[in-house]
């Protein structure tokens, strides 16, 4: 039997546990696995592409436990009633290949992507930041304020979103939690004064959601919108300006923001700055940008959390995934046993 979280049980766990404190028992999982980093068997993620978006799977492995999530990125599905992005993940023994844990990774998504972007903001954003511009209130938005909030202690909020829509429904969803929303006039208005802006657009092209010329000293940027070759939300300068940060080099110069720069463009992963190897940031004027893609260490740290906090509750189901016969080289006697007339 293999445990599952359901969406059904998931909503019920988030809304008894509560954002905040999942997101930061999150950050301590992930730090956990960042900080043996060089541990694990890693590779970017295997896409399917397509006209109307992608599918992709995401492994990785410790040794002992493999993790992989299958997820989906279609920008035109909110136009026909579907989501955005849909996802489940697996824990799988790597002693014996069999799967232990199964869950719904839509909702989880949002928690790690908010989790990993304020993890790397309280390495990177300027000590006493109080003031994050969000360029993008769809899904992810909400999830982003709450873990900048929990990790950081934001509460002032700059939003801009090219949908008069989703910056209402932002509002609505966060305004009665305590924060203090200004709904911008632009892109450029929205960061005006802002200590860390983060970008979470959905479309699938090269945009420039940020120029230059809108990027103060001493910001933190949480560029996270960037997922596939071809789809960009910065403009190149402000990565040449800056220093940048990523999570897994192969897979984010294919798919990040740094796909516009040179091959060999200056870069430092994350890991390195949390387990002290290298620095982050070294001034109050200097402009960080994590130039976020998401990897599948983070949807590992996830699922790993999320399987440990539902242990002991009734948070999940059991299901019956593996065909197990009593003899393991007598598959077909499961079949014979359930329907004796095929024999």
């Amino acid at each position: 039997m293999v445990r599952f979280v359901d969406v059904a049980n998931m909503t019920r766990w988030i809304a008894e546990q509560g954002v905040e404190p999942i997101i930061t028992g999150m950050v301590d999982y992930l730090e956990q696995d960042f900080l043996r980093w060089e541990s694990f068997d890693k590779t970017s993620r295997v896409p399917s592409h397509s006209a109307s978006g992608v599918i992709e799977l995401m492994p990785a492995s410790d040794g002992d436990t493999y993790a992989f999530k299958y997820v989906n990125g279609h920008p035109l599905n909110p136009t026909r009633g579907f989501q955005t992005v849909t996802a489940f993940g697996v824990l799988a023994n790597v002693d014996n290949g069999y799967p232990t844990f199964w869950s719904e990774m839509t909702l989880l998504t949002a928690l790690r992507t908010g989790a990993t972007s304020a993890m790397v903001a309280k390495l990177l954003a300027r000590p006493g930041s109080t003031t994050m511009a969000l360029i993008g209130t769809g899904t992810q938005s909400e999830f982003q304020a709450l873990a900048f909030r929990a990790i950081l202690g934001i509460t002032q909020l700059r939003v801009w979103d090219t949908d008069p829509a989703a910056m209402e429904k932002f509002v609505r969803n966060v305004e009665p939690l305590g924060f203090d929303v200004v709904v911008a006039t632009d892109a450029r208005d929205a960061v005006r004064g802002a200590d860390i802006v983060t970008t979470c657009t959905a479309d699938k092209a090269n945009a420039t959601i940020l120029t230059a010329d809108m990027i103060e000293p001493g910001m933190h940027l949480n560029s996270i919108g960037g997922d596939c070759p071809g789809k960009t939300e910065l403009d190149a300068e402000i990565l040449r300006n800056g220093t940048v940060f990523v999570e897994f080099p192969p897979q984010t110069r294919v798919e990040g923001e740094i796909q516009q720069l040179e091959a060999d463009s200056p870069i430092t992963e994350i890991w390195q700055v949390l387990a002290g190897q290298v620095a982050g940031r070294a001034s109050d004027t200097q402009v960080t940008v994590f130039d976020s893609v998401g990897f599948a260490i983070e949807d590992f740290s996830a699922l790993r959390y999320v399987r440990d906090a539902v242990d002991g509750t009734d948070f999940f189901e059991e299901v019956d995934l593996i065909a197990d016969p009593a003899d393991p080289k007598d598959l077909f006697g499961l079949v014979a046993a359930a329907a004796p007339a095929l024999v």
